[in-house]
């Protein structure tokens, strides 16, 4: 089989597995005066073109002319006619079909794997330079309006500003603490999605920027252009297949298509928030936890109400929910703890000791000791690499290495690991004093005091500090999530202060 026919295939028959429920029914949908509506783009001029080219990355499409970084060197000769363009869509509503043939490379999942098994690959989808172009200047202008509205749901946390896997984080660990200082159990549900992106239906996408985000006009009919007729070839080495055409989804690759995806499912978060149980996303990664008192048993079947009416809607909205692939932790220690997995295990929920979400390994007593062992087995493995051709790199690229192989996963997410015990950060600091004697070439027997002094290296432990720090830096000067935010108490004095 062609592996451009397979990557179509595939969709399809997650779409014709799913069973669709046409009378189920979305929440109330938010009710938007005209004032609400944005009814028509605003042109661009020139120094926001400029900014627009300046600040993208050159990846340049094999359907481009010429190399982006070609273009962004001679964008001054070609900026007039690249605005024209611009403009001549936003004023039209109608985005040009030729920008809409995306080249698709396979990539190998994992390198250990049979690359003689289509099952094994994943599609890398590219689009031409000037469609990013034009979609950075839509995403401005809709941000704006989805801003200044508050129309986005304010716990989604996939691909907004300031938002990001460790502010999402942050919040469900802290409330899951929260919690157990209450001497309540959690039950945190992870949701798995097959190929989320592929199977949105346009109708209903449609559906939900009018509706849901005002959209009407000019600016509607651009997003109908937008998504309709698209296609896309599968390119390897010098080998191009026949082109397909895209019937559903969001355009992958794409700068729109994170955020449409976020409004297409603006309905879950009503649904969820309706059976009083709490939630966190990150673009199709969703994130269902529950409080449980040890004198409401029953709480627990909200939980399971929440997951019907979550799985109904899904299939209504062509969404593909793996139930058997749900990951399900409790989180707490009492004595209702046994009871309540016995319950979850009875109703076919497989309860696990430990859950890996954002890529951040969470376990039940949130001590983060599986997750940091991750950490220093992968990073010394990459360290022991790097040793190895050490005597043949300059130090500047040595510490590049470091930096992308080891400081990537000491500080991902490290504000986690604020509070822990002394010995668990040692571990992880242990790491980072490996990494300066390699790169600085020092004996174990030297201190290391002075070295990390010398590369300018915060301990692990100050790194965390000053993670939590920033953090709240920015949720003072509204630079961070409004979850974030909402987490600090601002201190009140009992008597007047002069």
């Amino acid at each position: 089989m062609c592996i451009a026919v397979f990557f179509n295939q595939k969709i399809n028959d997650i779409r014709n597995n799913i069973v669709y429920l046409p009378n189920t029914k979305d929440p109330p949908k938010p009710q938007y005066s005209i004032i609400n509506k944005l009814e028509s783009f605003t042109r661009i001029d020139l120094p926001d073109l400029h900014k627009i080219i300046s600040q993208m990355k050159p990846s340049t499409c094999a359907l481009d002319p010429i190399p982006t970084n070609f273009f962004k060197e001679v964008s001054g000769v070609l900026i007039d006619n690249v605005l024209d363009i611009v403009n001549s869509s936003l004023d039209t509503g109608v985005f040009p079909d030729c920008l809409k043939t995306a080249v698709v490379k396979p990539l190998l999942k994992k390198n250990n794997l049979d690359p003689s098994s289509l099952e094994n690959y994943r599609p890398i989808s590219n689009l031409p330079f000037l469609s990013k172009i034009l979609e950075k200047a839509v995403i401005m202008q809709l941000n704006e309006h989805l801003n200044k509205h508050a129309i986005l749901d304010k716990f989604q946390s996939g691909f907004r500003t300031n938002h990001s896997t460790e502010t999402a984080l942050v919040k469900v660990v802290n409330d899951l603490r929260v919690n157990a200082d209450r001497g309540h159990l959690s039950v945190l549900i992870l949701l798995d999605l097959s190929a989320a992106f592929d199977t949105i239906d346009h109708n209903i996408l449609k559906n939900r920027l009018s509706q849901w985000v005002g959209l009407s006009g000019s600016v509607l009919n651009w997003f109908e252009s937008y998504l309709a007729g698209r296609k896309f070839f599968v390119s390897c080495g010098n080998y191009n297949s026949k082109t397909h055409d895209i019937l559903y989804g969001v355009p992958q690759g794409s700068i729109l298509g994170p955020l449409l995806f976020s409004i297409y499912m603006l309905p879950l978060g009503q649904i969820i928030s309706g059976h009083n149980v709490s939630y966190h996303s990150y673009a199709d990664d969703t994130q269902l936890y529950l409080s449980i008192a040890p004198d409401d048993p029953k709480s627990l079947d909200s939980l399971t109400q929440c997951l019907t009416c979550i799985s109904e809607w899904m299939n209504s909205n062509f969404l593909k929910l793996n139930k058997e692939k749900n990951e399900i932790l409790v989180i707490g220690n009492n004595g209702y703890n046994e009871a309540i997995r016995n319950k979850l295990d009875a109703l076919g929920l497989k309860v696990k000791s430990e859950v890996k979400s954002l890529g951040v390994t969470v376990d039940c007593n949130l001590n983060f000791k599986s997750h940091i062992n991750k950490i220093t087995r992968t990073a010394f493995f990459h360290l022991r690499n790097i040793a190895k051709v050490r005597p043949l790199i300059s130090s500047k690229d040595a510490e590049k290495l470091v930096h992308a192989f080891v400081f990537s996963r000491l500080d991902y997410c490290n504000a986690l690991l604020s509070g822990l015990p002394k010995k668990d950060i040692n571990r992880l600091q242990l790491v980072q004093n490996a990494a300066a004697r390699i790169l600085t070439r020092k004996r174990k027997s030297e201190h290391i005091s002075p070295v990390l002094m010398s590369l300018h290296w915060l301990p692990v432990s100050f790194r965390i500090d000053f993670k939590i720090l920033l953090m709240v830096y920015k949720a003072l000067n509204n630079l961070a999530p409004s979850y974030i935010s909402e987490c600090l108490t601002p201190y009140i004095p009992n008597r007047n202060l002069r």
